[in-house]
């Protein structure tokens, strides 16, 4: 196994984190760190705990046991609000557009100025950043096609200006050049030194676009390692992954 020391400049965080479903025992003991301008990978097959641990973190499910940390102090068990205002931009899997407003009014309605009280990411940047979206600001959320509601989906959480960015399979189900732009956006957003959390089944585009990654099996990290050297080990991907 590929092994990484923590970071010592980890923004958010989970120390043996513990996480069930009733009496279903998802998460086992696992502890990541989200550094500070750098962009992490987290793989693995499905049902092995991965969107478990990002509710999680953003408190949408409670640990049974474990840290959840940002900034260095525990939070364990702050609601999803409390979660969000400490600097973390979701994009969910699923999107959660809201289809009776406005493309306007569904990125407008969570502006806010981030942690540092700039406000890097405006209406205006976002628009540049996805042009089709200029063309269907006043079209509601249910007139607009998956793709650009993935669009609206990302831009909703870089106008609150976060310190990290989680994207939970944002290009799951969507045609070839929307992906590619996404894939482009996701660079963009690497480049501005936001955090980065990247859930997604094209694991070459995710180490790609990423420094460090971590694979889960069973509800564990069952190998963890920086990015370009866990590419460079197909036959341990191909075992954990099955590709």
């Amino acid at each position: 196994m590929l092994e990484a020391a923590p970071h010592a400049g980890a923004l958010f965080g989970v120390r043996d984190l513990h996480t069930y479903y009733g009496d279903s025992h998802i998460l086992h003991g696992v502890s990541l760190d989200l550094p500070e301008g750098r962009a992490v990978g987290l793989l693995g097959r499905n049902g092995m705990g991965k969107t478990t641990l990002i509710r999680t973190l953003m408190g949408y499910v409670r640990a049974r046991s474990g840290q959840v940390l940002a900034q260095g102090r525990d939070v364990t068990g702050a609601p999803p609000e409390k979660m969000a205002r400490s600097g973390i931009g979701y994009v969910p899997e699923g999107r959660g557009v809201f289809p009776n407003l406005s493309v306007r009014e569904n990125l407008v309605m969570s502006a806010r100025a981030g942690l540092d009280g700039r406000r890097p990411w405006t209406l205006e940047r976002v628009l540049e950043t996805f042009p089709r979206l200029k063309e269907r600001l006043s079209n509601g959320g249910h007139q607009l096609s998956g793709g650009e509601q993935q669009m609206v989906s990302i831009g909703r959480a870089l106008m609150t200006n976060p310190r990290l960015m989680i994207l939970d399979e944002a290009t799951e189900g969507l045609a070839p050049l929307v992906v590619a732009e996404i894939w482009r956006v996701i660079a963009e957003i690497r480049r501005t030194g936001i955090s980065t959390l990247i859930v997604d089944r094209d694991y070459k585009k995710v180490l790609a676009h990423t420094d460090h990654a971590v694979v889960m099996e069973k509800g564990r990290l069952a190998l963890q390692s920086d990015s370009a050297a866990l590419l460079a080990r197909p036959e341990q991907l191909s075992a954990l992954l099955g590709v």
